[in-house]
């Protein structure tokens, strides 16, 4: 499990909103929250109380996109090439800076590990040399370096994406041809005319398959470009409204996903097929209903997000505790 620590936004600033987390530099072992405020008696000040907490890696203010990128993601996309599935959770309270990069990363199969949304998608613009921009998040970054490490390696190889949103409990494809372009800022997107997207379902296949979503597609791209443009046509379409906490404030679950094959040639001569898969999922915030403001929609929207991790948080118990039952639905 990892945590990362953002700045104060402008809002907060203008605010004078307090500082309460506090960690050892850039990259540390634990973090510490105020649990309460300091205290004046008799003009002597009492520190408010510390509660510490340790994790595998904590990530301060200080850090940037980079330093997360190598320390968590890179050793991710490693296992992706050679064939692992992998999957980084981006989860947080809403307004915390999850989407913009990507603070709480799960990663599961074949490791446990967790990290803020800023962190996920950042500035999706590169530089003028085609490297990432500085502050680019996971999934760009993930991009560059996954095409740049096939291109070099001269071996065969094909990659998809697939990019979909879990919405009040109904999954939506976002890369789906049937999407009616943005007309203006207001979200949720809608459905051109009186067409209605095609339904996806999620199974659980018995044999080699595992759990698959019926309907899915999958695109083939040939270059980081390609991806990235994927990337900027799904996230366009993607639930979203203004909260007091945040002014684009996501109210769906986001998972971009990213096949890779790749065939290579044994020491023997034979064939070898390699296929690894990296979702990269950005959850939308929890949220307290009362502070956030929501109300009518938006407060059934947070209802289901709130119920939704609830349910992921118990999955996720279930599977460390290897319990005999897992309460999926």
């Amino acid at each position: 499990m990892v945590i990362r620590c953002r700045r104060r936004s402008d809002r907060e600033i203008q605010e004078n909103s307090p500082i309460i987390v506090s960690s050892n530099g850039a990259r540390s072992k634990e973090i510490s929250v105020e649990t309460g405020a300091p205290q004046s008696s008799l003009g002597i000040v009492t520190l408010p109380p510390l509660r510490t907490y340790p994790f595998d890696l904590v990530f301060g203010p200080e850090a940037d996109q980079a330093m997360v990128y190598h320390n968590v993601v890179s050793p991710m996309l490693e296992e992706v090439l050679m064939g692992y599935n992998c999957t980084l959770f981006a989860y947080g309270q809403t307004g915390t800076g999850k989407t913009y990069v990507y603070c709480i990363i799960l990663i599961l199969n074949p490791h446990f590990n967790i990290l803020p949304r800023y962190t996920m998608h950042g500035d999706l613009k590169p530089t003028p040399m085609g490297n990432p921009s500085p502050d680019a998040g996971m999934i760009p970054r993930v991009l560059f370096r996954l095409f740049h490490s096939l291109e070099t390696s001269k071996a065969d190889y094909s990659v998809k994406i697939s990019y979909i949103e879990l919405y009040n409990e109904e999954l939506r494809d976002l890369l789906a041809s049937d999407f009616s372009p943005p007309t203006s800022s207001t979200q949720p997107m809608g459905i051109s005319g009186k067409e209605k997207a095609a339904e996806l379902k999620i199974f659980d296949d018995a044999g080699k398959k595992g759990v698959f979503i019926q309907g899915l597609e999958e695109t083939a791209v040939k270059d980081c470009k390609d991806a990235l443009a994927l990337l900027n046509k799904g996230s366009e379409r993607r639930q979203i409204a203004a909260t007091r906490f945040n002014d684009h404030s996501s109210r769906s679950h986001s998972i971009f996903s990213i096949t890779v094959h790749v065939k290579e040639t044994s020491n023997i001569g034979d064939d070898l097929l390699k296929v690894g898969k990296m979702n990269l999922v950005d959850l939308a915030g929890s949220e307290n209903i009362g502070r956030s403001g929501a109300e009518n929609k938006r407060a059934r929207e947070a209802g289901m997000i709130n119920q939704s991790l609830l349910t992921l948080g118990r999955v996720i118990n279930a599977l460390v505790d290897n319990a005999a039952h897992v309460p999926y639905r």
